[in-house]
């Protein structure tokens, strides 16, 4: 069964959100029978990659809030974070545009390797203060999940797997999706947020229920026929 996740690297709530998730998930019965599949949604498309100004300057500045009020804004989800068993250093976070990080997403997926890069893409930029705009940087977590070097140099100096990203945005879009993180499962039911492990645990029950039962034919009549091996009854 099929859960597709839309998620910004950039958004707190889709880390700790993936992490929630990944709890119920780990208690799920048929948890090695579930396909995730991570999408991009670029929560600010026209952000300006800038080292020197601090997460606190620019949430401020882009919200056009006091500074003091878009630190309590980082502290508040930092706090979150933690039920989620994650240590927040927002303080360090470099202010970046993430449309490079979804090109690796995006590549990753080809390897399978979506939900490593993920995690390590989250925990560079909530955690360790890494530039997620940065090719050598984003080159570095893609070799640290076991991607290969010079094929992350030739996707990331050019402009491959764009045209992904933008189709998963434009499927959000028609979906209906105005924030992340968001779940579907089965293509049937949605979970919105970063919601408490018991709701995902219930998304999952109800969706894996209902896909077992399309998968299960039910035979309203049996007649005369041929079986593999040419009996005939």
């Amino acid at each position: 069964m099929q859960v597709d996740i839309w998620s910004d690297v950039r958004c707190p709530f889709c880390y700790i959100g993936k992490h929630k998730f990944e709890k119920a998930l780990q208690d799920f019965p048929q948890k090695d029978k579930i396909d995730i599949v991570w999408h991009s949604f670029e929560l600010d498309p026209y952000i300006k990659t800038d080292p020197d100004k601090s997460i606190y300057e620019h949430l401020a500045e882009n919200k056009g809030i006091p500074r003091d009020q878009a630190k309590q804004m980082v502290e508040y989800s930092t706090e979150i974070a933690k039920d989620a068993g994650l240590k927040f250093n927002q303080e360090k976070s470099i202010v970046a545009n993430s449309f490079n990080a979804h090109r690796l997403i995006q590549f990753a997926k080809t390897k399978r390797l979506g939900d490593k890069v993920e995690e390590q893409l989250f925990k560079s930029y909530f955690e360790d203060g890494k530039n997620i705009d940065d090719k050598a940087t984003l080159a570095q977590i893609g070799v640290g999940i076991g991607m290969d070097n010079k094929e992350l140099e030739e996707v990331l100096s050019s402009d491959a797997f764009g045209k992904e990203v933008r189709k998963d945005e434009s499927a959000a879009q028609e979906i209906g999706i105005h924030g992340v993180p968001f779940f579907i499962f089965d293509q049937k039911y949605a979970v919105s947020g970063a919601q408490p492990p018991e709701v995902f645990s219930g998304a999952l029950a109800q969706s894996w229920d209902e896909y077992q039962k399309k998968q299960n034919l039910v035979i309203l009549e049996e007649g005369k026929s041929c079986s593999v091996g040419g009996n005939c009854n």
